[in-house]
């Protein structure tokens, strides 16, 4: 009998979670009825719930939710969303093609707005430390280009002048700032490396899509790691579009480029065998 009661609590306690409670008849999130959430929270304050435990109030919910709507798709030349399509076009079903193109969300395509919040924290820390906004920025920048090379997260677009969606998202950052639902240091802070690279290359680098939703989840208390997870459920939602519309084109073995374009061979010319 102790054995069996010693065995039934191990296997409790194996996957313990504080997320969710099911018994026959009851499902609790985070302690709410699951019937009470249905019809009566959007899937964001969803989210945020299983993330973070509370539900958010309406300003952070406004601005997590600006900050997914912005993230949803960029066009079939994002390597996320053109993977989703090809994987379509060989015959994956729609949960492989998500899979398939999920996946290519790592470090280099998807993984910019949580190292823009690791460099924020880290000037965040140094302000916290006694340094000023500028001497703060300046040490950020230049210890993180020296451990992660001159590319810097969050700022410059190879196809957006200036990206339209960041604009967006700051000025409703601003709204909240002056409503006084965050507090406007992670936007100070990304402004204040805007300032320094203006000055260093002598050309505007404006902050972009994945630098503007980095000022978000750092102002709204998410830990980096989470800005990247949170990116990929948004992204999942243009992923799945591309892959929807493509199923409907009834073409097959899409490549990554027409096959009427040829590549550039640099091996060695033709040879044979003696």
């Amino acid at each position: 009998m102790t054995q069996a009661f010693d065995a039934a609590k191990l296997a409790a306690e194996y996957w313990s979670t504080s997320i969710i409670d099911i018994h026959p008849g009851s499902i609790k999130v985070r302690g709410f009825p699951i019937q009470e959430l249905i019809g009566n929270v959007s899937f964001p304050q969803m989210i945020w719930l299983m993330l973070r435990g509370e539900l958010p109030d309406a300003a952070q919910a406004r601005l997590f939710e600006a900050a997914l709507v912005a993230s949803v798709d960029h066009g079939p030349h994002a390597p996320s969303i053109a993977i989703s399509r090809m994987a379509t076009s060989c015959g994956l079903p729609l949960n492989g093609a998500m899979a398939s193109a999920i996946n290519a969300l790592d470090d280099v395509h998807g993984g910019a707005g949580q190292q823009a919040v690791e460099l924020y924290d880290s000037i965040a820390g140094r302000m916290q430390a006694g340094a000023t906004l500028e001497e703060a920025v300046e040490q950020g920048v230049d210890a993180f280009t020296l451990e992660h090379g001159k590319y810097l997260p969050g700022f410059g677009h190879r196809f957006h002048p200036v990206d339209p969606r960041a604009i967006r998202l700051l000025s409703l950052v601003d709204e909240s700032v002056e409503q006084q639902s965050i507090s406007g240091q992670y936007a100070a802070i990304a402004r204040g490396i805007e300032a320094l690279l203006k000055q260093r290359k002598n050309r505007p680098v404006p902050m972009n899509i994945d630098g503007a939703t980095a000022v978000i989840y750092a102002e709204l208390g998410f830990a980096p790691e989470l800005a990247r997870g949170v990116f990929c459920l948004s992204r999942a939602v243009g992923i799945l579009s591309h892959a929807w519309e493509q199923r409907g084109r009834n073409e097959r073995n899409k490549g990554p480029m027409p096959r009427q374009m040829s590549y550039t061979y640099t091996g060695k010319p033709e040879r044979h065998l003696s």
